[in-house]
């Protein structure tokens, strides 16, 4: 399957030709990336494909074996100190010091970014209030909720205004409620003109937050472009129809073959593409009904990430 390149060639990040290997296994070979400020770049791909080794080469954490990456024009190898004034990360676990207030944990990482201290202390009270945190400002974070760690998390990742924030799988062990949340800050700092490169296993997530999706698959990249696109050239929509019987799915398959039906792996529906019109759909009912087969359940499908996952990796998400 060929995907279209949709790269911003003028990005704040740009990454040329990056390899990388460990022990002789190759991790990255050859990645390409670029991306524009003021958008959320989502990388996806299986456990192993090497989403975290090209964030920790971006955030100079890890020196890459062969090519380049740039933040805002300054190399994260040759002039680390200039990239990581400009850039914050956020791991998959909340790096949180729990004996201390979340209001003395944000501003610890203020002084640390030498705010000064009454700087610090508004910068803790406005960080308190964005994140819906003010009232529990005060309470010992080993009080806190999982979610309410990642917020503050997430708070004093951008205490310094960050150009680029790089998020590992921020989402992952939270309720549906915590990740909305997170969402809906996350989208209040791209608003802000903040850069974010997320890492998730929750396509939904990379769903609803990237303006950009880079599939990665054994080092390479394998999809680039947004989710509407991808989802595009994977297929158009289809219609899931669904039997009581195996037989019923068999003899509808038969009836559809001309329009591409399939029987489903489970043998009890079938798969039939469709341009999404109400006629479409009704005249594919009406073959069935005037044939004396009756489905259980109809619905009509759109392709999802999952489906560009499949398409690219062979395998689900």
């Amino acid at each position: 399957m060929k995907y279209a390149e949709n790269c911003c060639r003028d990005g704040i990040v740009s990454v040329r030709g990056l390899h990388k290997a460990f022990g002789g296994t190759a991790v990255l070979d050859g990645i390409d990336l670029d991306v524009a400020e003021g958008t959320v770049l989502a990388l996806l791909g299986p456990n192993g494909a090497g989403k975290t080794t090209t964030v920790r080469i971006l955030a100079t954490l890890l020196r890459p074996d062969r090519g380049t990456a740039r933040i805002a024009g300054h190399d994260v190898v040759d002039d680390a100190p200039a990239v990581r004034a400009l850039i914050s990360l956020t791991g998959q676990y909340a790096a949180v010091d729990e004996e201390q207030t979340g209001r003395e944990n944000l501003r610890m990482i203020g002084q640390l970014l030498h705010l000064g201290r009454a700087a610090a202390r508004r910068r803790a009270d406005e960080l308190l209030d964005r994140f819906d945190l003010a009232d529990a400002g005060s309470r010992r974070v080993s009080t806190y909720s999982g979610g309410m760690r990642r917020r503050l998390d997430l708070a004093m990742s951008v205490v310094g205004s960050p150009r680029v924030l790089f998020l590992d799988e921020p989402t992952t062990g939270l309720d549906p409620t915590s990740r909305s949340m997170m969402w809906s800050v996350v989208r209040d700092l791209v608003g802000d003109g903040t850069t974010v490169i997320l890492t998730t296993q929750y396509l939904e997530e990379a769903d609803q937050l990237a303006d950009r999706v880079v599939l990665i698959d054994d080092g390479r990249v394998a999809a680039d472009g947004t989710t509407v696109d991808l989802k595009r050239q994977v297929g158009g929509e289809r219609i899931d129809v669904r039997f009581a019987l195996h037989d019923d799915a068999v003899v509808a398959a038969a009836l559809l073959a001309r329009r591409g039906a399939l029987v489903s792996a489970d043998g009890l529906g079938i798969g039939l593409p469709t341009d999404g019109s109400a006629k479409g759909v009704h005249d594919a009912l009406s073959v069935l009904l005037d044939a004396g087969v009756h489905p259980i359940t109809l619905d009509l499908r759109r392709p999802t990430l999952d489906d560009v996952f499949v398409a690219v990796t062979g395998s689900a998400a």
